[in-house]
């Protein structure tokens, strides 16, 4: 039994998924990160920036918290600040689904709205967030945590490894994540590759800005991830392979996870299933790979990934 709000974070859920996955693929298992408290995985790197802030003295009681994000972060560092006390600012951007600026707000977060280029995600979007949450920055008082560059989010997830490793009983062939910080795909990396090397590491990237593959940078709507240019987080000597998703193709495993296997989640985690599968038919279906229901689909309600009628783009 969880004794607080931060005690809740973490011990997710692993299921199998049984109706997507081919013949010829390996076994695909998926970690329901959106039973962590505010519905995404975030909440473990939030808890980890802040309780490591307030470690080493750089946050102090009565300091006020600012960062940059597409959504998640921020509810996840809404619902830390909620715990510990601390004022919230945040930088987003109509970019990102109504649903998740609407909960940023819910929980206490004084919103500041970058404007986009028609609701994408762009390079130039993600600095121009960056510079006004470096103006706020200039406020006596503010601790920055500054997600692209604060380490202190991989360790965040490290847990999480453990808990697959675990929850697989070590039969772990692959892993696949999306790269946004690219702290998360480097946490879990890291861990598992001390468990056994020979794991295959896959990460997920736009297929319209598809940086980490060498290509250009381009506008897309898997919100999350795919800022543009390689986040400083990231590792390019964890993964064994990048794999390129387009939003489509996104958004339509993310509707079948819903209508097929009951998994309600958000567009990033369609990539890493569309990915999953990917790697999962290299590996044969004698393996075994993991990967995340990133965040609830319950965040995306607002947006067109999930609306009725016959397009459905």
């Amino acid at each position: 039994m969880a004794n607080g709000l931060l005690d809740a974070i973490g011990d997710t859920s692993m299921v199998q998924l049984r109706r997507l996955v081919p013949p010829d693929c390996a076994r695909i298992f998926v970690k329901l990160e959106w039973e962590n408290p505010t519905g995404s995985m975030k909440d473990r790197a939030a808890q980890a920036m802040i309780s490591r802030a307030e470690a080493d003295g750089r946050l102090r009681p009565g300091d006020t918290v600012v960062e940059y994000t597409g959504g998640s972060t921020g509810i996840s560092l809404a619902f830390i600040c909620i715990a510990k006390g601390y004022r919230l600012r945040i930088v987003s951007s109509d970019a990102f689904s109504r649903d998740k600026l609407n909960q940023m707000v819910a929980l206490g977060a004084e919103l500041t709205l970058v404007p986009s280029e028609g609701g994408r995600t762009t390079r130039k979007l993600i600095l121009d967030m960056i510079e006004v949450a470096r103006g706020l920055c200039a406020e006596p008082h503010t601790f920055w945590t500054d997600q692209l560059n604060n380490s202190d989010s991989v360790t965040g997830y490290f847990p999480l490894a453990e808990e697959i490793w675990v929850q697989m009983q070590g039969k772990v062939d692959g892993f696949v994540q999306c790269v946004g910080t690219g702290a998360s795909s480097r946490g879990v990396a890291t861990v598992l590759r001390r468990r056994n090397p020979k794991i295959r590491l896959a990460v997920v990237e736009p297929a319209e800005s598809a940086v980490l593959s060498g290509g250009a940078a381009g506008p897309h709507k898997i919100e999350g991830v795919g800022i543009g240019y390689p986040p400083p987080l990231w590792d390019a000597n964890l993964a064994d392979e990048v794999l390129a998703v387009g939003t489509e193709e996104a958004k339509a495993m993310t509707r079948r996870l819903a209508r097929e296997e009951g998994l309600f989640a958000g567009t990033s985690s369609g990539a890493n299933v569309v990915a999953a599968i990917r790697l999962g038919q290299k590996l044969g279906p004698a393996a075994n790979v993991a990967t995340l229901m990133v965040d609830s689909g319950m965040k995306y309600l607002s947006t067109n990934v999930f609306a009725a009628g016959p397009s459905q783009s």
